[in-house]
């Protein structure tokens, strides 16, 4: 005999910055009788809030949105609430997506086109802890962490340009980092350019986390 907590409606959250993809979605998982929507959110700081706010059973989140990203925001939910369940729902299939938000702490990836019958099951699954990946992702995944080993060891970071990035890490530009540094301006977007190299990141955000990650700095 089923318990009242399996006949519980499973409680979700929608985390997207386009409003006909969120109407969509809630209109979609409306047609299931275990599903209720119970909060939309526009942007990654108010997923956190509403969150907070609602506890829903499954966040179901996507990962480029403004004020705050998708993996920060599911970072800051599970700081908040440790036994959160996240599934993520993204058109972004890269390496590095794929990983920030393994690592935050997402328990599913799904691609945006895939079906809805996968949505729900995927929905359900992450609900009961389980965790999900869509198959493409997987792969993904699987081939990035095995790479890990081949790859030749990154080529570490000076004394001076941890220094600017843990200023960059605090927000300061680069003006105020040369300030703060007593070096100039061009001296600052130098080091920056090495940084983002050595540590192959695509911007000054990207690279933040790489070294966090890789323990090189700390955020404060």
């Amino acid at each position: 005999m089923s318990s009242p907590e399996d006949r519980r409606p499973i409680r979700i959250l929608i985390v997207d910055d386009h409003p006909v993809v969120r109407e969509g979605l809630a209109g979609m998982l409306r047609t299931q009788p275990d599903f209720v929507v119970v909060a939309e959110a526009s942007d990654g700081r108010e997923a956190v809030d509403l969150a907070d706010r609602y506890q829903p059973d499954v966040v179901l989140m996507d990962l480029e949105m403004p004020n705050l990203d998708g993996a920060e925001a599911i970072r800051r939910i599970f700081e908040s609430r440790p036994d959160s369940r996240v599934l993520v729902l993204t058109a972004y299939d890269t390496d590095e997506r794929i990983i920030s938000a393994v690592q935050a702490g997402a328990r599913g990836y799904l691609l945006k086109g895939a079906p809805r019958e996968e949505l729900f099951r995927a929905i359900r699954l992450v609900n009961q802890g389980q965790s999900l990946l869509h198959p493409a992702v997987a792969t993904k995944l699987i081939d990035r962490v095995q790479s890990i080993g081949r790859e030749p060891a990154a080529e570490a970071l000076t004394e001076r340009e941890i220094e600017v990035l843990q200023l960059v890490a605090a927000g300061l530009r680069n003006k105020e980092i040369a300030q703060r540094l007593v070096i100039t301006e061009r001296t600052v977007k130098f080091h920056v350019g090495i940084i983002l190299q050595k540590l192959g990141a695509g911007t000054r955000t990207e690279a933040v986390r790489i070294a966090v990650q890789r323990g090189i700095i700390q955020l404060t």
